[in-house]
């Protein structure tokens, strides 16, 4: 299995206990399509992975709460170095006191925490993409990374290989983000889809504002639906280097946004009018699919 980075002091044992309870709470409330997958984890692996969440979680909620652009920085200056301290030892408050002790169990690299705070910040000076390159760097910051973080916990073998196909189920499900949260995405002044594509489809950001989904929108979405799921192939192709006992949570996870992407498809990429998602009994039977099928993956 892979192993990097250094070794953290430990926190006492009532420390860590609130860490990972607040953890687990935030992540039971707050995760609509992860907590189900997470679910299939062993104990010990789960309570990292709420961790790893909460910390995305509060990254993701520096930028999108309230507040002006000095503050928003301000706030991801915060959790900057509060993970610098964690690293060193330092840790006070409940998230960082849990990340250390998880970071230091499963070597996992500072610098995949950081990049995560790099792709959330750009989202403050950074409100569109000339190309898919730009996108698909952005894309590596939020969710490949978050890939990556989930491996070392999970355990892996195969070097880069597996590090490669994780990234690029990061990539198929935030590409996925990016298809169903096209509306939410505007009305917070930001567009994902790639400028140079929006142009040759012939979409304006008027049809975004408008909320039309006219035949040249419908071909653009069909045509990053097709983008992710190409990626989604190559994410498949992670399980096999993963210890069996956690296969089945990112199977799970492949299944759950897959089915989003299929319900767009059934929507005619009406992806204005509601908030597309997958039915809690839907995400029970993909669990268990991916529970029947992930740990005897060769």
């Amino acid at each position: 299995m892979a192993t990097h980075g250094s070794a953290i002091p430990p926190a006492s044992p009532a420390a860590l206990a609130q860490a990972y309870e607040e953890c687990r709470r935030i992540t039971r409330r707050e995760a609509k399509n992860f907590y189900f997958a997470f679910l299939t984890l062993p104990a010990e692996q789960r309570k990292a992975i709420y961790v790893a969440y909460t910390f995305c979680r509060y990254c993701d909620d520096s930028v999108d709460a309230e507040g002006s652009p000095e503050e928003k920085l301000a706030r991801i200056a915060h959790l900057r170095r509060m993970l610098s301290e964690a690293y060193d030892g330092r840790a006070v408050e409940p998230l960082f006191i849990g990340l250390a002790d998880v970071a230091g169990k499963y070597q996992i690299p500072q610098e995949y925490f950081q990049e995560v705070l790099n792709g959330v910040e750009s989202d403050l000076v950074k409100t569109r993409y000339a190309d898919f390159a730009e996108l698909r760097q952005y894309c590596y910051q939020v969710a490949s990374v978050v890939g990556l973080i989930c491996i070392h916990i999970f355990g892996y073998r195969g070097g880069e290989a597996a590090r490669q196909h994780a990234t690029d189920l990061g990539l198929a499900m935030q590409l996925t983000n990016i298809c169903r949260d096209v509306r939410e995405d505007w009305e917070f002044g930001r567009v994902y889809l790639p400028q140079d594509e929006m142009l040759r489809f012939g979409v304006s950001e008027a049809d975004l504002a408008a909320g039309l989904v006219t035949d040249p929108f419908a071909a653009l979405l069909q045509f990053q639906i097709d983008r992710a799921r190409q990626y989604f192939v190559s994410g498949r192709q992670l399980l096999p280097y993963l210890s069996r006992r956690s296969r089945a949570c990112p199977a799970a996870l492949g299944f759950i946004y897959g089915g989003v992407l299929d319900r767009i498809e059934r929507s005619g990429c009406n992806v204005f009018d509601d908030r597309i998602t997958v039915s809690k009994s839907a995400k029970l039977a993909l669990m268990a699919k991916a529970w029947l099928i992930g740990p005897w993956l060769k």
